[in-house]
C-alpha cells in the first residue's frame, strides 16, 4: 500500500470551505512544510482533534485557514490524518493539493481513503457500501437504508448467522475428531433442524431485497392506456409541473416521457407511455412497441381509462393499478381501483397511497433492508449451500455436510468483506469519488 495519499475531499466547485485530506504514516511531516500556525504550538506538537488557524501554503500563494490532526487509530482511515480547511475556491483547493503532492504525497485513487479504513478494520465492506448509498441517495428512504447499512446493522445479522453456522461446524468437527465419544448432540434430526432454521432466516433476509431494490433504484411506474385517456395529464398532475405535452389529438405521445416524485421517502420513476392502439403511423407504432417493452419490466403499471372504452389488455410482470381518469367530467364506471381527475387533482393522494402500498408497503425505520444486489446474490449462494447440506443429512455424511456449511459461511463473509476477493473489494470502492 502506498504511504501518504492526498485528495480534495469536498465537492468540485466554488463554496464556503474546501477540505484537502492527507492520510498515511506521517502526514504531519508534510503539514509542517505547508502550515504556519498563528499560535505558538508547532505543527509536530498539534493536539489531535483540535483545529488550529494559520497560513496554508499552495503552489504560488498562501491562504488563511485551519489545520486539524487525527491520530491513528482514532481516525476515519485508521491511519494518521491531516486535513486543511481552506476557502472554497476551485484554484485554491487545487493549489494546496498540488503543494502536498510536491512534498511527497501521492494522489489518492477513487475510494482509497475508505478502502484504507476497510483494510485497517474501521468498517466492513457492507458498511462502506452503505456509506456510498447515502452519499448518492436520491430519496430519503435510501438515506435511511444506507444509514442502517453503514451503521453495521446488516453486519450484526450476518455475524449472528455465521456464529450459528460455526457452532454446527464445531459439533461436526468434534464428531469427526472423536467418533468414539458418540456425542449425543450430533444426530440427524437436530442437525437438520438447525440447518433448516438457518435457511429460513436467510430466506427472510433475502426476501427484503424486493423492497430494498426499489428503495435503492426507485420504483418504475408505467402509465399506460388507450390514446386520449389523459395519461400525459395524469403524469403532469403527479409531478406537479408540465412535463408531457397534452393534446386532444390521439397519438400525441410518440415516445416515453419520464419524471420522478417522492412518496413516503421513496423515489418513483414515472413513465408516460405512448397510447396503445392497433391503427397507428410508423413513428407512433415504434413508440407503442417501446411502451409494451416498458410494461414488461415496470414494477407497477397504472392502467388509465376514462370510461370511453374498455381498458387496454397488456402483458406485465408488475402490480397493476386501474385508474379511472376524468372523474370531474363523468361518473366513474367499470372496474377500477381509484377514480381521479388530473385536471382538478381529485383522487391523486389516494393514487399515491396505492402506489406506495403496491411497491414497498409501510417501511420500517429500524430494519436492515437488503439494498445491494451483491448482498442478495451472496445470501442466495449461502442458502443454496444450506439446501445441499440438508440433502446430505439424509445420508448423514458429516464430512460432506461440513463442506456445504463452510461454503455457506464463506458466502456470508463476502457481504462483510471477510471472505471477499480483491475483485469484489475493488469493484465496491470504484463506486466512490476520489476524495472519499
Amino acid at each position: 500500500m502506498k504511504d501518504e495519499i492526498a485528495a480534495i475531499s469536498t465537492a468540485a466547485g466554488t463554496g464556503g470551505v474546501a477540505i484537502i485530506r492527507i492520510s498515511g504514516s506521517n502526514p504531519l511531516a508534510i503539514a509542517e512544510k505547508m502550515f504556519q500556525p498563528t499560535g505558538s504550538t508547532p505543527v509536530k506538537k498539534f493536539t489531535p482533534n483540535f483545529m488550529y488557524t494559520g497560513k496554508i501554503a499552495g503552489v504560488g500563494f498562501e491562504d488563511f485557514g485551519m489545520c486539524v490532526y487525527f491520530k491513528a487509530p482514532k481516525s476515519f482511515t485508521g491511519e494518521n490524518v491531516v486535513e486543511f480547511h481552506c476557502h472554497g475556491g476551485v484554484q485554491i483547493a487545487r493549489g494546496i493539493l498540488a503543494k502536498a503532492l510536491s512534498l511527497g504525497a501521492t494522489a489518492a485513487e477513487k475510494g482509497e481513503f475508505t478502502k484504507r479504513a476497510f483494510v485497517n478494520g474501521k468498517l466492513t465492506l457492507s458498511s462502506a457500501e452503505g456509506m456510498i448509498d447515502m452519499i448518492n441517495a436520491e430519496s430519503l428512504a435510501l438515506v435511511r437504508a444506507g444509514g442502517m447499512l453503514y451503521s453495521e446493522k446488516l453486519t450484526e445479522k450476518i455475524k449472528e448467522l455465521q456464529s450459528e453456522l460455526q457452532t454446527v461446524l464445531a459439533e461436526i468437527a468434534a464428531d469427526i475428531d472423536y467418533p468414539e465419544e458418540d456425542l449425543e448432540s450430533l444426530n440427524e434430526g437436530i442437525i437438520s433442524a438447525k440447518i433448516k432454521s438457518l435457511s429460513d432466516k436467510l430466506s427472510d433476509l433475502a426476501a427484503s431485497y424486493s423492497c430494498g431494490r426499489m428503495i435503492k433504484d426507485g420504483v418504475t411506474v408505467a402509465i399506460c392506456g388507450r390514446p386520449n385517456t389523459g395519461k400525459s395529464s395524469l403524469l403532469n398532475a403527479l409531478l406537479g409541473y408540465e412535463k408531457a405535452i397534452v393534446s386532444s389529438e390521439a397519438g400525441t405521445t410518440r415516445d416515453a416521457v419520464e419524471g420522478s416524485i417522492e412518496i413516503g421517502g421513496v423515489k418513483y420513476n414515472l413513465i408516460d407511455t405512448a397510447g396503445i392502439r392497433e391503427s397507428a403511423g410508423i413513428v407512433e407504432s415504434i413508440g407503442i412497441e417501446r411502451a409494451k417493452k416498458i410494461l414488461l419490466t415496470a414494477d407497477i403499471v397504472v392502467s388509465v381509462t376514462d370510461g370511453q372504452g374498455e381498458a387496454e389488455q397488456f402483458d406485465t410482470q408488475g402490480a397493476v393499478i386501474r385508474v379511472f381518469n376524468k372523474c370531474d367530467l363523468s361518473a366513474p364506471k367499470g372496474n377500477y381501483d381509484v377514480a381521479v381527475s388530473a385536471k382538478t387533482g381529485e383522487g391523486l393522494e389516494k393514487l399515491k397511497k396505492l402506489l406506495s402500498e403496491k411497491a414497498v408497503g409501510e417501511l420500517s425505520l429500524d430494519k436492515a433492508y437488503i439494498i445491494e444486489k451483491r448482498h442478495y446474490s451472496a445470501l442466495i449462494k449461502a442458502n443454496e449451500a444450506l439446501s445441499s447440506a440438508l440433502e446430505n443429512t439424509d445420508a448423514f455424511t458429516v464430512d460432506v455436510l461440513a463442506i456445504d456449511l463452510k461454503e455457506a459461511w464463506d458466502a456470508l463473509g463476502e457481504i462483510t468483506g471477510e471472505t471477499a476477493n480483491e475483485q469484489i473489494i475493488n469493484t465496491v470502492f470504484e463506486k466512490f469519488c476520489v476524495g472519499k
